[in-house]
């Protein structure tokens, strides 16, 4: 082999290892940064994963908001009409967040059942409801024939 196909080599050879670790890097960050979104049944029946950030989404239950005294902290229960789970959120609740209506948050199950979010996203408009509770939500109200 001549050295200047021994140099070839070796420099494809360096650019071949150099896309393969950028790949990686990339396929890591992305399954990192990824974030399922499940219903308020899927967390019940344990589909969620324990210990990672995932998004859930449903309705706020009438009556179920109870804020902290002097606190920002929140409780409030969120439905599929299936199934109940409780939110915690210590945070500014966004304005247009009232009970009744569709809301996803984004954040992980506590040991104690408690779905702990970190940031909660409420509708813009009255005819508005996030597709990924109104599809959640149709599926468990649908009725199987």
């Amino acid at each position: 082999m001549t050295p200047a196909r021994k140099k070839r080599i070796f420099l494809i050879s360096i650019m071949v290892i150099g896309v393969a670790i950028a790949t990686a890097f990339a396929l890591k960050a992305f399954n990192e940064n990824l974030m399922f979104f499940f219903s308020v049944t899927d967390v019940k029946a344990g589909k969620a994963p324990a210990g990672k950030d995932f998004r859930l989404g449903g309705m706020v239950v009438n009556g179920s908001f109870k804020r902290k005294e002097k606190s920002l902290a929140a409780y409030f229960d969120l439905t599929d009409n299936q199934s109940v789970i409780t939110v915690y959120y210590n945070g500014i609740l966004p304005d247009l967040f009232r009970e009744g209506q569709g809301i996803v948050s984004k954040g992980r199950l506590r040991q104690d059942g408690i779905f702990e979010a970190e940031e909660v996203l409420a509708k813009h408009d009255e005819n508005y409801m996030p597709p990924e509770v109104a599809e959640s939500m149709k599926a468990k109200t649908t009725p199987a024939y």
